[in-house]
């Protein structure tokens, strides 16, 4: 009797076994860098916002794919007119938001209303400022009428500034996101990871494979290896430890993609701040930048250069890499002729990123070489976003401007880097009207040569996107042209 039942419970227990090897995984744990100060893509500038809550929580009238195509996502039709002025959408009539109440033409006219505000925060405020009516009459339909044709409106529709927000938790989205995404946040753990549960009233919930999906933040390149290694993350998109990349790429458990994304990465200068606004300075300091080692030191290789503030898969684009060639003599040259004592001393913020960290080591001691000390302070992203992009108190820093173009920012002389030039504005000005997809693309050119000339900036590279994750892991994006992470796309092999 003892021996049967023995043999009972071991066949039991190996079918609870197999059952459970069988079943398939239906959570996933994915690394980011940079933890979001908070969830609002709405009000926030980090990237990271939209790395959790972008097509998760929150959801746009169209959506951005890995290959740069827009589709509609809460609408399900849209229409131009003849003049470029005025686009309709056809809404989806199945949608609600997280909190139960029902998505209507009023949110989208709410949501861009509040984006283009006096007090608005959202990153892309000019744009929806650039929004001269909305029609809500009919709650399926809503309308918008621009001042001028806006040939790139639907990629800013389709980023993470532009998602519709629910009026009645709009206060609290910060903390407690409310949207009409399959996802909804389950916990917050401040300092290490975030995260979120399938929301079972989506509206295509049967679809959605991951029913949990955490986001661990790891800002150490080599805790991120270890990570993956001992099988505590998934996947890690916009890996920072490329150095490790041959050696996930030699392991069958692991699946390794590069691609690209629309990160310009920057040596950002304050133009309004001593010697700074000279433009012999900012000349000097392109001059003694040497991109090719930045990429081999801080990239692994891995990373475009660029000229100006566009990158190489953008309409209008020109390679204008040749304006400020490696020359270190021609760099103390134009100190020189600008009366700049040397050594000039100058502060360098570093964000955590490897690409800013790594490359500011690189930079530092380029500048040096010509006479420009500069000094280096590494800060966490919080630090960076009150002392540098809001409080503007800073010399150099390094950072990636991931937005699809958004060349538009340089517009702004109350932007970060406090550039102020009518010309410039008058470009773009004549980019946002033009009538056709060439004379688009000329203005583009024009403004891309605009910034390489005033050496607004130091301009370095594309942001390369590597991922690296389990062999097993479907759906994850190559190319980001925006950085989100498409849960609902996931799935297990």
């Amino acid at each position: 009797m003892h021996h049967t039942l023995r043999v009972i419970v071991a066949a039991s227990a190996a079918m609870l076994a197999f059952g459970a090897l069988a079943a398939p995984k239906d959570s996933v744990t994915i690394g980011m860098v940079l933890e979001p100060p908070g969830l609002d893509p709405t009000a926030g500038a980090a990237a990271a916002i939209g790395e959790i809550t972008h097509y998760n929580i929150f959801e746009g009238l169209t959506k951005i794919n890995s290959d740069f195509t827009v589709t509609p996502l809460l609408a399900e039709s849209w229409s131009l007119s003849p003049d470029s002025k005025t686009l309709t959408f056809k809404l989806r009539k199945d949608v609600h938001f997280q909190d139960g109440e029902t998505f209507t033409s009023k949110d989208v006219k709410f949501s861009f209303e509040r984006a283009a505000a006096a007090d608005s925060t959202n990153k892309e405020k000019a744009f929806f400022a650039s929004i001269e009516a909305i029609d809500a009459s009919d709650p399926a339909t809503v309308s918008l009428k621009f001042k001028q044709p806006s040939f790139d409106a639907l990629y800013h529709l389709g980023m993470n500034t532009a998602v519709i927000v629910d009026p009645k938790n709009v206060a609290a989205n910060a903390t407690n996101p409310v949207g009409t995404g399959p996802y909804k946040l389950a916990n917050w753990s401040k300092g290490s990871s975030i995260t979120l549960e399938k929301w079972d009233g989506y509206r295509d919930a049967a679809k959605i494979a991951i029913k949990k999906a955490t986001f661990r933040i790891i800002s150490d390149p080599s805790a991120g290896v270890a990570a993956l290694l001992a099988g505590d993350v998934d996947a890690f998109p916009r890996f920072q430890g490329v150095d490790s990349l041959a050696q996930f790429q030699s392991d069958p458990r692991f699946q390794v993609m590069v691609g690209g994304t629309e990160g310009k990465t920057i040596l950002s200068i304050n133009n309004k701040k001593k010697p700074l606004d000279d433009v012999r300075v900012r000349r000097a300091i392109a001059y003694a930048i040497d991109r090719k080692a930045i990429i081999d030191g801080a990239m692994s290789g891995l990373g475009t250069p660029i000229g100006s503030h566009l990158t190489p898969n953008d309409p209008g684009y020109v390679d204008l890499t040749g304006e400020y060639p490696h020359d270190p003599a021609k760099a103390k040259a134009l100190l020189k002729e600008a009366s700049v004592t040397t050594p000039l001393q100058l502060s360098l913020i570093l964000p955590p990123p490897a690409y800013a960290r790594k490359g500011g080591e690189i930079i530092a001691a380029q500048l040096a070489e010509v006479g420009i000390e500069a000094k280096i302070e590494n800060v966490e992203w919080a630090q960076w976003l009150s002392g540098v992009y809001k409080e503007k108190n800073f010399d150099l820093t390094i950072i990636s401007h991931v937005e699809p173009l958004d060349i538009g920012i340089y517009a702004n002389p109350d932007y970060y880097f406090q550039y102020d030039n009518k010309d410039f504005r008058d470009i773009i000005a004549k980019l946002n009207a033009a009538p056709d997809l060439e004379t688009y693309k000329k203005n583009m050119a024009d403004a891309e040569r605009k910034l390489a000339d005033d050496s607004v900036n130091a301009f370095l590279f594309q942001l390369p996107n590597p991922t690296v994750a389990d062999a097993k892991l479907n759906g994850l994006w190559k190319d980001a042209p925006i950085f989100a992470n498409d849960l609902s796309a996931m799935s297990w092999k």
